[in-house]
């Protein structure tokens, strides 16, 4: 166990509720602690269904239940999963799918007397007719926009068409939404679907009371095996609880009652890690941390079309990117856990990544050019307003104070999340802070932000930036089968950005694990998903 340091001894006041989940929890594990994989979701789970799997809470849940054509390895290599092999042809807008004939789905009675039978071809034409059907109005119906038809050759192959060559889409159909579900369970729950999950993933749906507990169970007929000829998965069961705030679950993790909490919550960075990103010493003997690179980037944004002066201006655009230490904000607000953002707007880890286009510190640039604005415009107190949620409140509140030594008046406007997604969709914002998480590992999930032709609200163009230069070159990368001139292709499109200066990059994020020291094969991955079928524990 841990030692019960003053901070968790003052979390302890939340006992009540803790002591009350756990008891749940403990009632309903016959198995073993150890094969019971136990981990917390504070910011709860919205549906079980792969269609609506949106959210990181609902994709670590989804995944444990079903699987698509693809998926992808730590090192975010797109590996076979349902299909055993696949063939692109026709200058790669073809791509035929040879299936696996050993995957069954989870038992229901609704499957007649075997309770269970193969999934098909048919079965992933119709869930991808459910994807994009209107009435379903899945979020993920997006991720087949670029196909022109699928259909089901036969049992066991299944074919994909695209209206035009699209490299990144093998890493688009790793995404839960591309889940094979069956149609005989889904017509016979209609929307209760999203509770009653039935798929073909490691784990299987047993239990769920909304807002305080879901329990998977073991698949005993899944289909992968580990490098030795082992079925996966090695554990009994999966328990997620759901108390709402990451300190409860950091004490809970403490306390040895959940394997592991994800992410660096300001509520316990300093109790957990000194400033450069280390393990404390009274936690080094029961506590391991696994870090790596995620496909993240937080950024401030400017609205291009704004009527705004200090947004206009190139001039305070650029001295705003120069203008705060990025370095010493990793140091104080993040314990030196991320990447300050020196680069484009690619995050570090995908090619197209050029660690020399973006913008550093410096500070004396950064007067002279606002001293450049007040002159030019007569303008004697440049004032701004950068809107943000209560988060990121501390990062606003440190880059204001950098940038008032250069002259220049920040205004920190603190919103709630909905609130800013709606203004910054409608142009209603002029300056925001904003973050963009990969779909698909691919450079071009983040370049979409600045193609004119996906302006908001009807695309992730935020900031409305437009460059006819850009658009060319965005669209020549769809055509580019080579990766390497693709990736280069990507890196001058990013520079074009940063030449504008549309944003001001602040850190490329890290994907940041703690575990008890009993739980190993417990991976990362640069898109932060949760892998559990080769976890095991002593």
């Amino acid at each position: 166990m841990l030692k019960l340091t003053p901070f968790l001894f003052q979390r302890l006041l939340y006992g009540s509720l803790i002591l009350m989940v756990l008891s749940c929890t403990s009632n309903d594990n016959s198995q073993s602690n150890h094969l019971v994989f136990k981990y917390n979701e504070h910011k709860n789970i919205g549906s079980l269904d792969p269609a609506f799997s949106k959210d990181l809470a609902d994709i670590w849940a989804t995944h444990q239940l079903f699987n698509g054509l693809v998926q992808m390895d730590d090192q975010l290599n797109v590996k076979p999963s349902i299909a055993k092999s696949w063939t692109i042809t026709d200058s790669a807008k073809t791509y035929t799918f040879n299936l696996r004939k050993d995957v069954f789905f989870h038992k229901h009675e609704l499957f007649g007397k075997d309770s269970t039978r193969i999934a098909n071809a048919l079965d992933f034409e119709y869930s991808f007719k459910r994807l994009i059907d209107k009435t379903v109005a899945s979020p993920g119906s997006w991720v087949l926009n670029k196909v022109d038809r699928f259909y089901a050759v036969n049992d066991s192959v299944f074919q994909i068409e695209l209206k035009q060559p699209f490299p990144a889409f093998l890493g688009l159909l790793t995404m839960k939404y591309c889940s094979v579900v069956p149609k005989e369970i889904v017509t016979h729950y209609g929307n209760d679907f999203r509770s009653h999950p039935i798929g073909t993933g490691p784990f299987k749906f047993k239990r769920w009371e909304e807002n305080l507990k879901l329990v998977f169970r073991r698949n005993n007929t899944y289909f992968e095996t580990d490098s030795k000829g082992q079925q996966l998965p090695y554990l009994e069961a999966i328990a997620i609880t759901f108390l709402p705030d990451k300190q409860s679950e950091f004490l809970q993790f403490a306390q040895g009652n959940i394997d592991f909490v994800s992410g660096l919550d300001g509520s316990y960075k300093d109790e957990i890690l000194t400033t450069d990103g280390k393990l404390k010493p009274k936690y080094a003997e029961d506590v391991k941390m696994i870090r790596g690179p995620y496909l993240n980037t937080e950024y401030l944004a400017f609205f291009m079309e704004s009527s705004v002066n200090t947004i206009q201006s190139l001039k305070l655009r650029k001295a705003i990117n120069v203008g705060f230490d990025r370095n010493k904000m990793m140091t104080y607000l993040r314990n030196g856990i991320g990447i300050p953002a020196n680069g484009g707007f690619i995050p570090k880890g995908l090619p197209g990544y050029d660690a020399t286009i973006g913008f550093h510190y410096q500070p004396e640039l950064a007067k002279q050019l606002v001293a450049e604005f007040k002159a030019e415009t007569g303008i004697k107190n440049p004032k701004i307003t950068l809107t943000t949620t209560s988060n990121y409140l501390s990062f606003c509140e440190f880059i204001q104070r950098e940038l008032q030594k250069t002259g220049l008046v920040v205004n920190v406007d603190v919103i709630p999340p909905s609130s800013l997604k709606d203004a910054k969709a409608n142009g209603q914002v002029d300056f925001f802070r904003a973050s963009w998480i990969a779909d698909y590992p691919d450079a071009e999930n983040y370049l979409s932000l600045y193609y004119s032709k996906n302006f908001a609200p009807n695309g992730p163009n935020y900031t409305h930036f437009k460059s006819d230069k850009f658009d060319q070159m965005y669209e020549a990368a769809y055509l580019e089968t080579d990766p390497i001139l693709r990736a280069q292709l990507y890196t001058k499109m990013d520079s074009l950005i940063m030449d504008s200066a549309p944003i001001a990059p602040l850190f490329y994020d890290e994907v940041v694990r703690f575990t008890r020291k009993n739980v190993n094969g417990l991976g990362i991955n640069a898109t932060n998903l949760l892998e559990i079928k080769s976890v095991k524990k002593d």
